[in-house]
């Protein structure tokens, strides 16, 4: 005889640390990507942002005096490699050092570690180094090369020049580490969908948004989607389960509200991208929209607004 085992929500079946593995596995394109078009500085980025990630993760446990288990290593390492896929090639290691301690320290355990975060601890790491030292921040360095180059974003804001989309495509233009190539982030993006790692719901509606807010505005919708972080954001920043709504209609409107403050920024802002503080403050309402769109309990007319 079977028995009913019942325990409090969320009900997640897949363990944390398969879906973080995933992820990193879905990011090894857009790494290779990085290596090809930044060189070894930006390999340097990466390694130490990671590395330096973990060994935060590590002491804060010490601290805490909890035990260090693989699925907080895992997240450590993910979020090390998320925040240096949002930064310049060109940045100093002692920056990304205190960039991984903010995303792990502030960000992470100061709410209670992994799991409890309010915000996407790599976005508060980058949010911070972008307040700390904005010069260093946006100082982009062109592909195949050493010389320092405006982002299309920068060159649309600045100059109305639009980029053509084949180098927005395939990676040939300045801009973060891990945003440059949409073909290598959707390779992983497919992956992710493949294993059912994220939902489709927060990307589809962020692009539908940002895409018709383009369209009103009369910009062009292509180059903003392909431009900027919104393609490294919305597939792998945006949909972490753990600062993204757990309903499906939360998840859309944690989508719309994304696509609307990153065009909101990026049209009006004096900031070319808006993606970083569109996820960030979407973060900030995920409690609201889990606690207001709990689902309808059977029985009930209505969804549950208790």
């Amino acid at each position: 005889m079977s028995q009913l085992i019942v325990s409090p929500g969320p009900h997640i079946k897949e363990k944390p640390q398969r879906s973080m593995q995933d992820v990193l596995i879905a990011l090894i394109p857009a790494f290779f990507g990085a290596v090809i078009f930044f060189g070894i500085k930006a390999l340097i980025v990466i390694i130490v942002t990671t590395l330096s990630a973990v060994v935060f993760e590590i002491i804060m446990l010490k601290i805490r005096k909890l035990p260090v288990l693989m699925v907080d290593v895992s997240s450590a390492a993910l979020t090390g490699v998320l925040l240096a896929f949002c930064v310049s090639s060109a940045m100093p290691w002692w920056m990304m050092i205190i960039g991984s301690f903010v995303a792990i320290a502030v960000a992470k355990h100061a709410f209670g570690g992994l799991g409890y975060n309010i915000f996407n601890p790599a976005l508060i790491g980058r949010a911070f180094l972008l307040a700390s030292w904005p010069v260093i921040m946006t100082t982009w360095i062109k592909p195949f090369s050493a010389l320092t180059m405006a982002t299309p974003l920068n060159l649309l804001k600045e100059h109305a020049i639009s980029t053509p989309y084949l180098p927005l495509i395939i990676g040939d233009r300045a801009g973060s580490i891990g945003e440059t190539s949409v073909i290598l982030l959707l390779i992983g993006a497919v992956y992710l969908f493949w294993k059912r790692t994220i939902d489709w719901r927060i990307p589809l509606f962020y692009f539908l948004t940002a895409g018709l807010f383009s369209f009103a505005a009369g910009q062009d919708v292509l180059f903003h989607l392909l431009s900027g972080g919104l393609i490294l954001g919305a597939f792998y920043m945006a949909t972490d389960p753990v600062t993204s709504p757990m309903t499906k209609p939360g998840r859309i409107i944690f989508g719309i509200g994304c696509g609307l403050i990153t065009m909101v920024i990026r049209l009006w802002g004096g900031y070319p991208e808006g993606v970083c503080y569109a996820i960030l403050l979407m973060n900030a309402v995920t409690p609201l929209l889990d606690r207001y769109l709990q689902g309808r309990i059977y029985g009930r007319k209505g969804w549950n607004t208790l």
